[in-house]
């Protein structure tokens, strides 16, 4: 004899459980966003880095 609980996971795992384009997607938004706040760290760190150079460079040049 089924229960309601029966019927609603033997329902879930026939409609979600084959169906994994759903989880690709979410992992290629999760990989592209791990991306993204790299080369944001990447560019907000070599910004600094080079305006300190050129600073550097710059006060070497005039005097």
């Amino acid at each position: 004899m089924l229960t309601k609980f029966d019927f609603i996971a033997s329902y879930l795992r026939a409609r979600f459980g084959d169906d994994e384009r759903g989880a690709s997607l979410v992992e290629y938004a999760l990989l592209v966003a791990l991306i993204a706040v790299v080369c944001i760290i990447a560019v907000t760190f070599l910004g600094n880095s080079a305006k300190d150079k050129f600073s550097e460079v710059g006060s070497a040049v005039a005097g």
